[in-house]
């Protein structure tokens, strides 16, 4: 499977691209597109569209993979955070490609294994992950591949969950049978 993961930003949006057949992955391709802060958000936008639909064309992914928004430090940056999300999200559909969204804090837990890691405990496990002899830079390539490996990890739980029989499960204590004491302790 070919994931495309997608941190996005307004000024830098992450990219990063990976085959995985769930256990194993390798890298494609990493980066990030970079805009001037000083361009009017419209441009900066328009941007990023035309760099992720070039992109997502060129590495033919299977899905695309978004960082969702959780919170954010004031309602200016969410709101500009969140155009550049949409445009990342267009430039997938209008490829034909399903989109997927993980929230930080899941793709922190899926990556590092613990739902607070700082930046530089995700760019070390990506390497890891990767096989990389350097940690992937900037930190938005990083964090664009750790949404994929977010994703190739849930795949991957998501794929087993459906080949295991289901367990059986009560609806109540009262539904659970209990074994007179004779039976109980006889071996």
């Amino acid at each position: 499977m070919r994931v495309f993961g997608i941190d996005p930003g307004s000024t830098r949006t992450g990219y990063g691209c990976l085959d995985t057949d769930g256990t194993r992955h390798r890298l494609v391709t990493c980066g990030a597109l970079s805009m001037s802060s000083k361009a009017a958000l419209a441009t900066r936008l328009q941007a990023i569209h035309a760099g992720l639909s070039r992109l997502i064309r060129e590495s033919g992914p299977d899905c695309v993979v978004v960082e969702n928004l959780f919170h954010a430090r004031n309602v200016r940056s969410a709101l500009v955070l969140g155009h550049a999300r949409g445009v990342a999200v267009l430039a997938a559909v209008e490829a034909g490609v399903p989109v997927v969204e993980y929230t930080p804090a899941e793709i922190k837990q899926a990556v590092v294994g613990y739902g607070r890691a700082e930046k530089a405990q995700i760019q070390q496990m990506v390497k890891l992950l990767l096989g990389l002899a350097a940690a992937p830079s900037p930190h938005d390539a990083a964090d664009a591949l750790a949404v994929a490996l977010c994703h190739a990890h849930s795949a991957r739980a998501a794929a087993l969950g459906a080949a295991a029989p289901p367990a059986r499960r009560e609806r109540s204590w009262r539904a659970v049978r209990v074994l007179p004491a004779a039976r109980r302790s006889a071996p």
